[in-house]
């Protein structure tokens, strides 16, 4: 007997059994079951963060809109803008204009972004043409996919929110 046949480690044989060096039915089903549990935790904890970012986007539109409509009631004197598109780019190779602000992107222009659709309201109180009031409601596309809270902001810039519906005016502020 030579010293390496004495430690028991060294004299252990392979399985006769076994065939290749390969994972065996068993090991293949625990590392499946291992990988699914893990999936199983990690799918919605995903899904809601995604929409925490949807929220925190949508609120974020909201304040670009309404820093939007400040700014062209500041530079065209006519008031808040008469749609949301007024607030976006003007179409290539023309300048910036009443029709087309340019004083946001394209996407939020168009009423959806980040799951949200963004619906805009002018209101002429005076009946001059001249819008002197706004709403603008942030609503999620799916609700409880692309998000759960509803958004709402008019011409006081106090971002509101509501969940279950939409938010209007005696919603709950959105804290700074």
């Amino acid at each position: 007997m030579n010293a390496h046949s004495k430690h028991p480690a060294w004299g252990l044989r392979r399985c006769p059994h076994r065939k290749g060096a390969g994972f065996s039915l068993i090991e293949m089903i625990i590392v499946v079951a291992i990988i699914l549990i893990i999936a199983a935790i990690a799918v919605p904890r995903l899904l809601k963060s995604k929409m925490a970012a949807n929220e925190a986007a949508a609120v974020q539109g909201l304040r670009v809109i309404t820093t939007a409509e400040v700014t062209y009631d500041t530079i065209y004197n006519q008031g808040y803008a008469p749609t949301l598109t007024s607030l976006g780019p003007p179409p290539p190779g023309s300048q910036a204009s009443a029709l087309h602000a340019d004083l946001m992107d394209e996407v939020l222009a168009s009423g959806i972004r980040h799951g949200y659709n963004f619906v805009y309201v002018p209101i002429d109180m005076a009946g001059n043409g001249k819008p002197s009031a706004f709403t603008v409601h942030a609503n999620p596309v799916s609700p409880g996919q692309t998000g759960e809270r509803y958004f709402f902001v008019d011409q006081t810039n106090v971002i509101r929110f509501a969940v279950g519906g939409p938010a209007n005016s005696s919603s709950t502020p959105v804290p700074q």
